[in-house]
């Protein structure tokens, strides 16, 4: 069976190298694979140049082996979305296209004004790629996409090949816990008081602060066997990882940021937050006081304006709830708000997302007044965390996701991240609370193994 997928690549390959096009994209209809069987078995031809992405409804699965096309930007303003988003225009213009046709995966950094640390030395301010080999699981359906440029069809074949026929590491070795530490623990503590010093003296009405928690482990930690873990314990939330080179991020969000498709698009605004109860009576008792809680409707209530005045600039019928639900999480519950409308025309997804990053519920309220806060005394560089991340293909259409709930994996090392938003009324030491219970998700799946 292996061999006739190759076959009909290599077929169809062949008829149209000679075209004059930059890129040849070709896509043929597969049989059940496995999207994560298929993540790791890119590991040995394509380690530390993997991308896998699910949606929080499971509507669509997607994994990149490969580069065939790179679009890096460096630039430290809103330029940098529009520099993306005209290379990906170009590609495609230039493009050969049989199928359903290209897509590319990525992200931008929270801040590119942000002193960089080492850490993120391999994420630029944007980047995105086109993947040789893409894997698309929609609903029951699956297809292979193909993107070549300069390979041989005697490349291409071998590829596939090794693919197809990698043997099962189900039993390699598990890595173990050796170092725990909670990086700048009292700084963070004091910078959320200086926030809130700041709120009380009409500075700034609010801003989200994070912080980092480092861990060690035994040996190199298997990206595939975490991404696996984040599927069964976090199957409401959006699964991504992105490989650059010996570094990869990845998380299990439950927020969206942008979604778009064709003239329609929708986001969600979700702040505010508790942790789940022990039991129903307890978690029902816990829903109702989020429900309530002023501080914390307060908080929900920036996203939603904030959201509702940035989606009204560039879209009609704009429909947004009177009052939020709740939103469930296996460890946590959020104040959640959807909100849908049409886009109006010429309006990208790039567009939306400029407009929509960071949101109340990643930086704060005023918007240019909280990140520059957030730059001046969070004690870390945030890189991609909290900063939009997701896929967009050759039509426009696609959807980011808000990159929380996350971690950047070095070999045998891994640095969480998780904040949580300061108002006035904010107390350190119950902020410092909630930012354990989001940083539980990651824990427990870099832990999975160990149970």
């Amino acid at each position: 069976m292996v061999t006739l997928y190759q076959n009909k690549v290599i077929d169809q390959l062949r008829h149209v190298l000679g075209k004059k096009e930059h890129m040849v994209s070709i896509t043929i209809r597969m049989e059940q694979i496995d999207p994560l069987a298929f993540f790791s078995a890119g590991e040995t031809l394509f380690y530390g140049q993997r991308f896998y992405w699910s949606d929080c409804l499971h509507e669509r699965t997607f994994v990149g082996l490969g580069r065939a096309q790179v679009i890096k930007s460096n630039e430290k303003t809103k330029k940098r979305f529009r520099d993306v988003e005209r290379e990906w225009k170009q590609i495609v213009e230039g493009a050969f296209i049989e199928g359903q046709g290209p897509l590319m995966f990525g992200g931008f950094a929270f801040d590119p004004l942000k002193q960089s640390d080492e850490h993120w030395i391999e994420f630029p301010s944007a980047q995105f790629v086109v993947p040789t080999f893409l894997l698309t699981k929609q609903r029951d359906e699956i297809w292979l996409t193909v993107n070549v440029v300069h390979e041989s069809l005697n490349q291409i074949e071998e590829m596939i090949d090794s693919l197809f026929h990698t043997r099962d590491e189900s039993d390699s070795h598990r890595a173990h816990i050796v170092k725990k530490e909670e990086v700048a623990r009292d700084q963070w503590l004091r910078s959320v008081h200086y926030a809130t010093d700041l709120i009380r003296n009409d500075a700034i009405e609010k801003v989200v602060l994070a912080r980092k928690l480092f861990l060690s482990f035994s040996e190199r930690i298997d990206r595939s066997h975490v991404l696996h873990e984040l599927h069964e314990q976090q199957p409401m939330s959006y699964i991504f990882a992105f490989e650059n080179g010996s570094t990869c991020f990845i998380g299990a969000s439950p927020e969206q940021l942008v979604r778009k498709n064709g003239h329609m698009c929708e986001t969600a605004c979700l702040a505010g937050s508790i942790r789940r109860g022990h039991t129903v009576k307890e978690d029902e008792e816990l829903g109702r006081w989020l429900l309530q809680d002023d501080k914390n409707r307060r908080e929900h209530a920036f996203v939603v304006d904030m959201i509702k005045q940035a989606m009204n600039e560039v879209c009609t019928e704009v429909v947004i709830p009177n009052e939020p639900t709740l939103l469930k999480m296996r460890h946590i519950q959020h104040l959640y708000t959807p909100v849908q409308a049409k886009v109006k025309e010429g309006v990208s997804i790039f567009s939306l997302v400029e407009r929509l990053h960071p949101t109340p519920a990643l930086g704060g309220f005023p918007k240019e007044k909280a990140v520059q806060t957030i730059r001046e005394i969070e004690p870390l560089d945030r890189g991609w965390y909290a900063a939009p991340i997701g896929w967009v293909d050759a039509n426009g259409n696609g959807e980011f996701a808000v990159a929380i709930r996350s971690a950047l994996l070095e070999d045998n090392k891994a640095h969480l991240f998780a904040g949580c938003g300061i108002v006035a009324h904010s107390d350190p030491h119950n902020e410092y609370e909630e930012t354990n219970v989001k940083f539980k998700p990651m824990l427990l799946a870099l832990e999975g193994e160990q149970r």
